[in-house]
C-alpha cells in the first residue's frame, strides 16, 4: 500500500504554498487513503534531489516535476533517465510543465486578470487554448506585456511573490484541460491512489 508520494518540483521553495493549493485535490485524496503527499523544492537541482530520493526513499513514490524549456516530445522522460543514469522505469514518475510553469497560468486567464486587476492586458497573452503549444519566448513576452502596467507590476520582476499566489488561484481543471502533461500527472497520481 502506498503511504507517501513525494513530488520534487523545480523552482523556488516559495512556490510550495501555491503548488499545495493547486494540488489540493491530490493531497485530499491521498489523505483519505492514509497516504502523505509531500511537495519538495529542490535544494540543489530537482534532478539531483529526485535522483537521491529514488535511492533513499524507496518506500515512497517519488515524482519529478520540471519545466521542459522547449516543445514537448514523448521521449523526454526516457531521455532524462538515460542522461541521469536512472533506470528507465523511473520515466513514468517524471512529469513536465511545457514549456514552463507559466504556461499553466495562460490556461486560466480569468484568474490572471482577477489577480492583476486594473491595467492587465489580457489580449497580450496568446489565445491558443492548448497552452503547451505556446513557445517559452511567447509565454514570457505575453506575461510581461499583460502585467507591466498593473499595480502589482511585471510578473517577471516579482516572480517569487506572484508565482505562488497565481498557482493558488488558477483552476486546476482548466489547466488540466489545456495542458495534457498536467492532466497526465493528475491522472497518474489519482490512479495510484
Amino acid at each position: 500500500m502506498l503511504t507517501e508520494i513525494r513530488i520534487y518540483y523545480e523552482g523556488d521553495a516559495q512556490l510550495k504554498p501555491g503548488f499545495a493549493e493547486f494540488f489540493r485535490e491530490l493531497s485530499e485524496k491521498a489523505r483519505a487513503r492514509k497516504c502523505r503527499l509531500r511537495l519538495i523544492s529542490s535544494k540543489g537541482t530537482a534532478c539531483g534531489d529526485f535522483g537521491k530520493a529514488i535511492e533513499t526513499h524507496t518506500e515512497a513514490w517519488n515524482i519529478l516535476l520540471m519545466d521542459s524549456e522547449k516543445p514537448y516530445a514523448p521521449n523526454f522522460s526516457v531521455a532524462l533517465c538515460k542522461r541521469e543514469h536512472w533506470d528507465k522505469s523511473h520515466a513514468d514518475s517524471i512529469f513536465w510543465m511545457v514549456e514552463m510553469m507559466e504556461s499553466w497560468f495562460h490556461a486560466d486567464k480569468d484568474a490572471l486578470e482577477f489577480f492583476y486587476g486594473v491595467g492587465f492586458r489580457r489580449k497580450a497573452l496568446k489565445a491558443n487554448p492548448q497552452v503547451e503549444q505556446i513557445a517559452k519566448k511567447d509565454l514570457k513576452t505575453g506575461l510581461q506585456s499583460a502585467t507591466k502596467d498593473t499595480a502589482r507590476g511585471n510578473y517577471f520582476d516579482h516572480k517569487t511573490s506572484h508565482g505562488p499566489k497565481i498557482l493558488a488561484c488558477i483552476d486546476p481543471l482548466r489547466v488540466r484541460k489545456a495542458a495534457p502533461n498536467c492532466r497526465a500527472l493528475f491522472e497518474a497520481v489519482l490512479a495510484k491512489l
